[in-house]
């Protein structure tokens, strides 16, 4: 484990600017992992994507290989390190199936666990008679992350025993999640498709988890972008042509004044949102189909309700960002200090028209996956810093704008959208970690 002392990781920190080693030092991302990654809750999977008993898929928690599977009572969900309790190897590298009878069977030497991690066989057990070897001893299974728990069909698990539940973890955080719900005329979604989009970036984690509330950026990274929406528009102004694209990518050229109104909201262990009353899907049409079966569903005065909120990426820290008017989820996985995968995740809404789902998958082609317009602009951006920081052209991040202006109310920070508070209240909460705090006190 890193050398790194309290003090010189309080150094890395201060209150408008962070250190680079933050962002290239492998001891630095070593510590993360243990004492961020292994320490709060993250994002798993969601129920639906193993709706029946055996029924699996494979992901980490940190740089830890897990399994996320349906148990054989076709209730419960277990998270089990994907490793064989005999010599360590991986027992599953396949993306998603479903395991026989709940059984999995080392590649190896041909252990086979139960689908709650528990060893069931070993071939030719006779050679581990009367030599101290206890088959019932849960080290020799697939044992089961610390903690497990499910919020609405989100499962999360935390790799430590210790820290606060998971209501008390999501906070407000878990409104968002419960908004993309309540967008369900049935109050039911499901994820679509068997994989995600995968997009490798080539730098640190936090570029992306920063950059999500970055809204100084849009007009100039994505400049390019809003000016080929535009001439399209113009080119086509009375015809339905790039119609459907531009909804969804002309607020990314959007103004400082339009990010400014969206606002920005910190909350507590480095959670946080933009917009609540107005954000970059709030001028979405409005499917006629789909607000009748809302309307039909709930009434008029709870469907306004659920869908006049509009959040723009909620971020569960450090983990996953939630995007409900949008049905999408997308999920960092750290690699390496200067490795990263993003996962992006779309939901469909059980009982909406087909319409709702269209427009899901056409935000994640244009925007979330390697081949969007948008996401390549973020991540040259991000490789620019890594690699000044990795050679040491720079030696501060500054995080100065609109310092001291922030408004506390209770937990809660507010600013307006173009403030640097996101990324300050990140790093609060990435000291509070770091210093063993577990991101306790963070605000």
């Amino acid at each position: 484990m890193s050398g790194l002392a309290t003090e010189d990781l309080k150094r890395l920190v201060e209150s408008a600017r962070v250190y680079r080693d933050v962002y290239a030092s492998p001891e630095v991302f070593e510590l993360e992992m243990a004492r961020i990654w292994g320490h709060a809750w993250l994002y798993v999977g969601h129920q639906s994507q193993v709706p029946e008993p055996g029924d699996f898929i494979t992901t980490t928690l940190g740089l830890k290989p897990v399994i996320m599977v349906r148990h054989t009572d076709g209730e419960t969900i277990h998270v089990l390190h994907n490793r064989c309790g005999h010599r360590g190897a991986i027992v599953c590298y396949q993306r998603h199936g479903h395991a026989k009878s709940g059984l999995f069977r080392c590649p190896y030497h041909g252990w086979i666990f139960r689908s709650d991690g528990s060893l069931r066989t070993l071939p030719s057990p006779g050679g581990y008679k009367d030599v101290g070897f206890d088959a019932d001893d849960p080290a020799f299974g697939m044992p089961p992350a610390a903690r497990v728990a499910m919020y609405r069909g989100f499962v999360f698990a935390s790799l430590s025993a210790e820290g606060p539940d998971l209501p008390n973890f999501l906070g407000e955080a878990a409104d968002t999640i419960d908004n993309m719900v309540d967008r369900s005329p049935v109050g039911e979604i499901e994820v679509t498709g068997k994989v995600g989009h995968r997009f490798l970036h080539r730098n640190n984690w936090k570029f992306f988890i920063e950059n999500l509330h970055d809204a100084m950026h849009p007009m100039v990274a994505h400049a390019a972008t809003g000016d080929a929406v535009k001439q399209v528009l113009d080119a086509y102004p009375d015809s339905d042509v790039g119609r459907p694209e531009a909804e969804v990518i002309a607020p990314f050229g959007g103004s400082y004044d339009f990010f400014d109104e969206m606002g920005f909201v910190g909350l507590p262990r480095g959670h946080g949102y933009m917009g609540g009353s107005k954000s970059i899907f709030s001028h979405y049409q409005m499917y006629p189909d789909y607000l009748a079966a809302m309307e039909e569903a709930y009434g008029t005065a709870r469907t306004q309700e659920i869908l006049s909120y509009n959040k723009h990426n909620t971020l569960v820290y450090p983990s996953c960002t939630v995007r409900d008017g949008i049905q999408s989820i997308r999920v960092v996985k750290p690699v390496s200090v200067n490795e990263t995968v993003i996962e992006s995740w779309t939901f469909r809404l059980k009982g909406a028209p087909q319409s709702m789902l269209d427009r899901t998958l056409r935000y994640s082609r244009l925007i979330n996956s390697p081949a969007s317009c948008v996401g390549p602009d973020d991540m040259s951006c991000y490789d620019r810093i890594q690699e000044a920081a990795a050679a040491g052209t720079i030696d501060w991040i500054d995080l100065h704008r609109h310092l001291g202006r922030e408004v506390r109310d209770g937990e809660r920070l507010t600013a307006i959208g173009t403030s640097d508070l996101a990324l300050r209240n990140q790093y609060l909460a990435w000291l509070d970690y770091m210093t063993d705090g577990a991101a306790g006190h963070a605000a």
